[in-house]
C-alpha cells in the first residue's frame, strides 16, 4: 500500500511541474516591463523599502548570479565552484588567473523555495553563468570562464520545455545578457561590466564600448520596456581603520538600451542577515499597480529570497 501511494504522489508532482513549465506568463512579463522605466524614475536614495517576505530556498544555491520571474516560477543562474581560480603572480597568455573548475546551473523553483529543475549549462572551462533575462519567449544565459578576457557560450532556454540551445560563442567573459525585445539584438556586459557589447542573434559583434560609469559593476540586467534596461550590482570598497573587510556599495541603474547611457540611478543600502548588500547577487524588479517589488538573493549556498516593496506616487 505504501509503495502504491508513493507512485501516485510522484505522478501528480510531475504533472503539476510540467503544467507550470507549459504556461509561462509572457503577457504579464511585458506589462511589467512597460511600466518599469517610469516607475523606476520615482526611486531615490531616500526611498523607503519594506521587507515583505523571506523565503528560504530548500536547496544549495552555490553562488547565485542572475534571475528572472515568469508567472509564479523563478529562474536563477548559479556557479558551483569545485576549484577556485588562483591568480598568477604575472599574467600568462593574457590571463591573470587559472581557470578553476566548476558547474553551471540554471535553477527553476517555486514560491515555496522548492527546486523543480536543475539545468546544467556550460562546457569545459566555461562553467560560470552570468546575469539572465527573459525576452517574452526565451531565457538568455551567458556561461563564461571564471576570469576576465576569456570566452563565453551564449544559450537561450525555452521555459516551456526547459531545454537549452547554444546560440553562439564569443571571445570575452560575458557577465550578463538580455535581448532588446523579442526579436531585437542582444545587449551584454563583460567582466565587471567594464565593456558594453551588442550582438546580433548569430553572435556578430555590432558594437563594443567602454562603460563610462564606475559607480557599480552590473551583475544582473533586465528589460524595462521599450529602449530601456535596469541593471543591479555592487562595487567593493576598502573600509577605514582596522577593519580589513570590504564594504559592498550596492545600487540600481536605468540605462537607455540604444545608447547605453544612464537615465537614472540610485544606491541601495539594504543588507541581508549575513551582512551582504541585497544587490550583490541576482535582483529582479516587478511592478504592481501602486508599488515596486524587489526580489534579491544576496547570500551564497544557504540562500533566502528577500522580497521588498516600496509604494509609488500614483497621483
Amino acid at each position: 500500500m505504501k509503495k502504491m501511494f508513493f507512485t501516485v504522489a510522484v505522478a501528480v508532482s510531475i504533472v503539476s511541474i510540467t503544467t507550470a513549465f507549459a504556461n509561462p506568463d509572457g503577457l504579464q512579463q511585458k506589462k511589467n516591463e512597460n511600466q518599469s522605466a517610469e516607475s523606476f524614475k520615482q526611486l531615490s536614495r531616500d526611498t523607503a523599502w519594506e521587507q515583505k517576505e523571506k523565503v528560504d530556498l530548500k536547496f544549495n544555491t552555490y553562488h547565485p548570479q542572475g534571475m528572472t520571474k515568469i508567472g509564479d516560477l523563478y529562474y536563477m543562474s548559479s556557479v558551483e565552484i569545485l576549484e577556485k581560480p588562483v591568480k598568477y603572480e604575472e599574467p600568462r597568455d593574457g590571463y591573470d588567473r587559472t581557470t578553476g573548475k566548476g558547474i553551471g546551473h540554471l535553477f527553476v523553483f517555486n514560491q515555496q523555495g522548492e527546486l523543480l529543475k536543475d539545468i546544467r549549462l556550460g562546457e569545459g572551462d566555461m562553467y560560470h553563468p552570468g546575469g539572465i533575462a527573459f525576452d517574452g519567449e526565451s531565457i538568455w544565459v551567458s556561461v563564461a570562464e571564471y576570469r576576465p578576457n576569456s570566452e563565453s557560450i551564449i544559450y537561450k532556454v525555452d521555459p516551456k520545455t526547459m531545454k537549452p540551445q547554444e546560440m553562439f560563442r564569443t571571445n570575452d567573459h560575458i557577465g550578463g545578457i538580455l535581448r532588446d525585445g523579442e526579436k531585437g539584438n542582444l545587449k551584454a556586459v563583460s567582466w565587471g561590466s567594464r565593456t558594453f557589447y551588442e550582438f546580433d542573434s548569430k553572435g556578430k559583434v555590432l558594437s563594443k564600448d567602454s562603460n563610462p560609469s564606475h559607480f557599480i559593476d552590473y551583475q544582473d540586467c533586465e528589460s524595462a520596456g521599450k529602449d530601456n534596461m535596469i541593471c543591479s550590482g555592487i562595487t567593493e570598497l576598502p573600509q577605514q581603520g582596522s577593519n580589513k573587510g570590504k564594504y559592498e556599495l550596492g545600487g540600481l541603474a536605468l540605462l537607455d538600451m540604444k545608447t547605453m547611457e544612464i537615465e537614472h540611478e540610485l544606491p541601495i543600502s539594504l543588507v541581508s542577515s549575513q551582512g551582504h548588500n541585497v544587490t550583490r547577487n541576482p535582483v529582479y524588479l516587478e511592478n504592481t499597480d501602486e508599488a515596486i517589488k524587489l526580489y534579491a538573493f544576496p547570500d551564497d549556498d544557504t540562500s533566502s529570497m528577500l522580497v521588498y516593496e516600496t509604494k509609488l506616487n500614483t497621483k
